[in-house]
């Protein structure tokens, strides 16, 4: 969800950029991050509600009967992973829609219109009595979550002063993990209220689908964006706002020059597909690929379901649930503090190794209490044992792959491929996370305790070498080079397509 500004460290005229972090790019950062609300709200909301009893009778009664524990199968059906992965499926698309909308008609509107769909959505869920009503009530989610993932990143790298523009961007990764923890509360606290709670849980999900669409009525639109309109007066009334000071003429001029350069080129979806492009292109397809191989949406989708696989009460399974939501979000305020510090590069290995090793564990100690049956009998120390590493297996990804996944793809766009390569990596993300909701417990009633087996490798080595601390290229970059990046990244190095391949085929052995 992420879209951006682009440079390198001590790159183009960054270092002449005069301002400071006003209150105002502060504020303007929070209301716009709250979007993540919406994706994380709605990411954590649904594996609490099936669980719920009244939940179930009224729209699966067949789970009702079945036993605790139960197996690896209890709640392989794929209607009720479609009322968690059709909110994704329309959001990929919605996406695209929100990256024509983004460049004609501004970030601002994209997010106002994300924040009225989300409100609508909500109402058709809150008053379901049919299972077709949840399916499309989700589908009018998704379409808000999808303009609001495409508009809201894309907000903040160009809200954002480029020193800080990473820990800006990482805000909306917060955002969607609090979000998450929010509804994992919710549903802790509203599945014993018969037999109207879950219908509480779903309409809280209005709570930030307003705080978007009053937020956004509120807030100006990026200097970016209204320059790229013809609107140059008031953007450098905005841009001299935001960062305090009048004067503003050298960051001014490299955007009224990027935007110049954008406006050559009259087809984004054919340049980002020409030679130039094709390193952005790749790697905006493959880092959200893999962000959602690893396995995190299954976790955060399915958690209840996956804990009372192994023989949680329904209690106990929220309560672990809220446990992980809790973790999720102070990993999160973690990686704001050191994304700047340490680089993207280090973050991103260190958290792959550490899912990679989780992941085996976990596998380890759910086939050593349940079998490969998943009849066995649970064990209270081993299933303490799995949420511990659950814990720092979401730690792990929180610091590192889930907002990097992001800010990564973003911050490696030219201008003039922005809106495309934004709406590309959001529509991959979904599509992977539409993937992994609607095939997650089938794939664990087939596979058992081997679901947990990682998929994703760590790709930075050849991809991401140079993402650190970015800012606006000036048009001479763009037209030299078609990135901004350091000299031994992958965008310059002749073996990144060798190294796409490989990650390719490791994803085809595997599949």
């Amino acid at each position: 969800m992420a879209g951006g500004a682009i440079a390198v460290e001590g790159g183009g005229r960054s270092s002449m950029y005069q301002g400071r972090t006003t209150f105002a790019v502060v504020m303007i950062a929070i209301v716009a991050a709250s979007g993540g609300l919406l994706f994380g709200y709605d990411n954590g909301i649904t594996g609490g509600v099936i669980t719920m009893r009244n939940f179930q009778e009224l729209f699966f009664p067949e789970e009702i009967n079945k036993p605790a524990g139960g197996g690896y199968c209890r709640y392989d059906d794929h209607i009720l992973q479609l009322f968690t992965s059709s909110l994704f499926l329309a959001g990929a698309f919605s996406a695209l829609v929100g990256m024509v909308t983004s460049k004609k008609l501004g970030r601002r509107f994209t997010m106002i219109a994300g924040g009225a769909a989300f409100l609508i959505g909500t109402i058709l869920l809150a008053s379901a009595y049919h299972i077709a009503q949840l399916v499309i009530g989700r589908i009018v989610l998704g379409i808000g979550v999808g303009f609001a993932t495409q508009a809201v990143p894309l907000y903040l790298s160009e809200m954002a002063p480029y020193q800080l523009r990473g820990a800006l961007n990482i805000l909306f990764q917060l955002a969607v993990t609090i979000g998450i923890f929010a509804a994992q509360l919710i549903n802790y606290g509203t599945q014993n209220i018969y037999p109207w709670g879950w219908r509480l849980s779903l309409a809280l999900a209005g709570v930030p689908g307003c705080l978007l669409f009053f937020g956004a009525l509120l807030l100006p639109d990026t200097p970016n964006s209204l320059i790229e309109r013809g609107h140059l007066e008031k953007g450098e009334q905005v841009l001299q706002r935001i960062r305090g000071t009048k004067d503003v003429t050298v960051e001014l001029e490299d955007i009224v020059d990027a935007v110049n350069v954008a406006r050559t080129v009259k087809n984004p979806w054919g340049t980002i597909f020409r030679r130039r492009y094709r390193p952005q292109l790749v790697i905006s397809c493959l880092i959200p690929t893999f962000q959602q191989w690893v396995g995190i949406n299954a976790i955060i989708f399915y958690a209840p379901q996956l804990f009372q696989t192994t023989g949680s009460s329904s209690d106990d399974a929220l309560l672990s649930t809220v446990i992980i939501g809790a973790v999720n979000v102070a990993s999160t305020v973690v990686a704001i503090i050191v994304v700047d510090r340490f680089g993207r590069k280090f973050l991103l290995i260190e958290g792959g190794i550490q899912l990679l090793v989780c992941e085996f564990v976990v596998g380890a100690l759910i086939a050593s209490s349940l079998g490969t049956s998943g009849l066995g009998m649970p064990s209270p120390q081993i299933g303490q044992a799995t949420i511990a590493f659950i814990c720092i297996y979401i730690a792990g990804f929180a610091w590192s792959w889930g907002p990097l996944g992001w800010l990564v793809p973003t911050e490696i766009q030219p201008l003039e491929t922005r809106a495309a390569g934004t709406a590309i990596n959001t529509f991959v993300n979904l599509i992977m996370t539409f993937t992994v909701g609607q095939t997650f417990l089938s794939m664990l009633c087939a596979m058992g305790f081997g679901v947990s087996t990682p998929v994703a490798w760590v790709l930075v080595n050849q991809c991401c070498r140079k993402c650190d601390r970015q800012s606006m290229p000036p048009a001479a970059v763009i037209l030299g080079n078609g990135a901004n990046v350091g000299s031994d990244s992958l965008l310059n190095n002749p073996l990144w397509s060798q190294a796409a391949a490989r990650l390719c085929c490791v994803a085809c052995l595997y599949f």
